[in-house]
């Protein structure tokens, strides 16, 4: 059973609240308060919408964060059952310090439909739509340099390659550099750093590295909608991770995951901009309204749109 669209609108109001409470402690150094704000908006939106909602991806320990803990159920129990995933404020540090890139995130699927990711790290590539096969994360990384290459017909000097600024990543850097590739690093934000790869506009061809399974998720359910190449592979390296990591069902601790076993069926993705950055302006108050712009995707519905609303402070 497919999300009916009436939701998409619902949704839409959550993340851009979200994003308003947030909103008002942009700069203000204190990247917990931001996040907490943004946490109390969106759990208190949730709970007016006429669903039984459980949210199968929270915050977490990673972050430190106020949590819209993993398990809690959420709206009135009176409605369809959904999986819900949130990141109430990726970017808390761009929020923090008045910086581009704050972003308040959610998305959902039909019960059962979302991959439960624990809070640990993940092992990523994206690409715009591609011919199956092409790019893999199992890959040495000039393989799939040069299937994309071709594939475009681009030369290598042509091809831009977003990564997050990390130690972690100083070897696919140095290659990337041996390549002659563009590189594209960004220092926070990896939901938005896969979203470069769903239009052209934003001139990035490839997203990679490691970043969080939970994001992982959450830039899937995007990407679906936009016939994207996903793949994830979450890292369990120590006891606790694998404990709980079992403890979810999860058998193959290697498994490399496609986009379709990470997010199944329908799905509704939201993301509203808290700080302006290159896919969505930042939140603008004027008197008692606020202006806001999302991004929503409808898989069913093939809805792939930036919806820019005027609505009152005080609703």
């Amino acid at each position: 059973m497919a999300i009916d669209k009436k939701f998409i609108d619902k949704f839409r109001q959550v993340t851009s609240k979200a994003a308003l409470a947030a909103s008002y402690l942009v700069g203000k150094k204190d990247k917990i308060a931001a996040d907490q704000a943004a946490v109390d908006s969106m759990r208190s939106e949730l709970n007016k919408i006429d669903m039984n909602g459980q949210v199968v991806i929270g915050e977490g320990v990673l972050d430190e964060a106020p949590l819209l803990y993993t398990g809690e159920i959420l709206g009135t129990k009176n409605g369809p059952d959904f999986d819900i995933a949130v990141d109430p404020v990726e970017g808390t540090n761009f929020v923090a310090n008045n910086l581009p890139g704050g972003i308040a995130v959610l998305a959902v699927g039909e019960k059962g439909n979302l991959f439960n990711a624990p809070e640990t790290y993940m092992h990523k590539i994206a690409t715009g739509e591609i011919d199956k096969g092409l790019i893999d994360l199992d890959y040495p990384l000039e393989k799939n340099i040069k299937n994309l290459s071709e594939f475009k017909n681009k030369d290598f000097s042509s091809i831009t390659v977003c990564v997050l600024d990390r130690p972690r990543h100083k070897k696919i850097i140095d290659k990337l550099k041996d390549l002659k590739v563009n590189i594209k690093l960004i220092t926070d934000g990896d939901v938005l750093g896969a979203l470069y790869v769903s239009d052209p506009k934003y001139n990035v061809d490839m997203f990679l590295g490691i970043g969080g399974g939970p994001e992982g998720v959450l830039a899937a359910c995007a990407l679906d909608a936009y016939n994207c190449h996903f793949q994830g592979r979450f890292i369990f390296d120590n006891e606790k991770d694998i404990i709980e990591a079992k403890s979810m069902g999860i058998k193959d601790l290697n498994k490399k995951y496609e986009l379709n076993e990470i997010v199944k069926g329908d799905s509704l993705f939201c993301s509203s901009g808290i700080t302006t950055n290159e896919v969505l302006n930042g939140i603008i108050i004027e008197g008692d309204k606020f202006i806001s712009e999302t991004l929503v995707t409808h898989k069913n519905t093939n809805f792939k749109q930036i919806v820019k609303s005027i609505n009152s402070i005080n609703e």
